[in-house]
């Protein structure tokens, strides 16, 4: 039952990246606006990588079921160390690097990078489904 759960939240998580890749193609603004966010409240901050935990767990539980368990694990393993690291990285610091990031990233560089997000939640998607 546990890998049938992860198997849906990992699903979830492919078609979500998908679904930001489409935002920041077509409304790079929006994504960009919501860069600026990050960390920007307590609330924010720690409801944004407690909810990165969920998908990077899932990862790791279905591992053993995808095409590819050794990519599964990994990339579940960073996304846990990186939101661990982040809970005790100060929100603000947090919030000033993802204003910095936003004002660097221009929308037009968010429309150059959308094709990585089409490709990382395609990936994640077909190492999930199938024999």
């Amino acid at each position: 039952m546990t890998t049938i759960i992860a198997k849906w939240i990992v699903l979830v998580f492919g078609s979500f990246i998908i679904v930001v890749g489409f935002l920041m193609l077509f409304a790079p603004e929006k994504a960009r606006a919501t860069l600026r966010k990050a960390g920007s409240t307590t609330f924010i901050n720690y409801a944004e990588i407690t909810l990165r935990l969920i998908p990077a767990t899932a990862m790791i539980l279905y591992a053993n079921s995808s095409k590819v368990p050794l990519a599964f694990t990994i990339f579940g393993g960073f996304m846990i160390i990186t939101s661990l690291v982040l809970y005790f990285v100060p929100r603000k610091t947090h919030h000033n690097f993802s204003l910095q990031s936003a004002a660097v990233l221009k929308p037009s560089y968010f429309q150059w990078i959308s094709p990585l997000a089409f490709l990382l939640g395609g990936l994640i998607i077909f190492n999930t489904v199938g024999p």
